[in-house]
């Protein structure tokens, strides 16, 4: 799994219910043509990634085929997640936001 661009926002909690700061990711990456979440099209991670003081992680994501943004019943391997979240992680200590 290859990254090839993201976008990053923070999300806003009104209410003050969530405790820490919200994150959307949307990461388009390239698998290869043997894995089992190759599509044509591509595909992309729609991710909320929460920060809490000590306690950063990936709370959901969502598989998404390009273009028709069909939602594809798989879950990643846990190596794919650790890659992802070490990403946000790395982005989020940069201090990124709203890229594309």
């Amino acid at each position: 799994m290859e990254i090839t661009r993201h976008s990053m926002e923070k999300l806003q909690d009104p209410t003050g219910i969530l405790e820490g700061e919200r994150y959307e990711f949307i990461i388009h990456v390239d698998v290869d043509e043997e894995d089992e979440l190759y599509m044509e099209n591509g595909i992309y991670v729609k991710l909320i990634y929460v920060v809490q003081p000590g306690n950063s992680r990936i709370v959901q994501y969502t598989l998404l085929e390009n273009y028709t943004d069909n939602i594809m019943d798989f879950e990643l391997e846990e190596e794919e997640e650790q890659e992802l979240d070490a990403f946000c992680k790395s982005k989020l200590s940069a201090g990124e936001s709203n890229l594309n």
